[in-house]
């Protein structure tokens, strides 16, 4: 299972920069959790959430997407796989 910590945080964020996703954290009205913004590479995360909803909703977000590994580096992909088992384990 996957550690909520900032560490892991900052590691997802670079495993969607790696995908071309830049991700933002903004207020506003939507509700608590993360999107993609009209099929652009932007994701939007919700300021105001805390940093366990923050991390679940990016490797929600990571469960929806095609991903592909051909352009990650050996961490990213090992990485990715952690990610993809915890998903599993929800």
């Amino acid at each position: 299972m996957i550690a909520f910590t900032q560490h892991n945080l900052g590691k997802l964020e670079e495993l969607f920069a790696e995908l071309g996703y830049r991700v933002r954290y903004e207020k506003g009205s939507f509700r608590t959790g993360a999107c993609v913004l009209q099929h652009t590479k932007v994701i939007m995360v919700n300021k105001f959430s805390n940093l366990e909803v923050r991390i679940q909703s990016l490797i929600q977000l990571l469960r929806e997407m095609d991903v592909d590994m051909s352009n990650l580096d050996d961490k990213k992909k090992e990485f990715y796989k952690v990610v993809r088992k915890v998903e599993a384990q929800l």
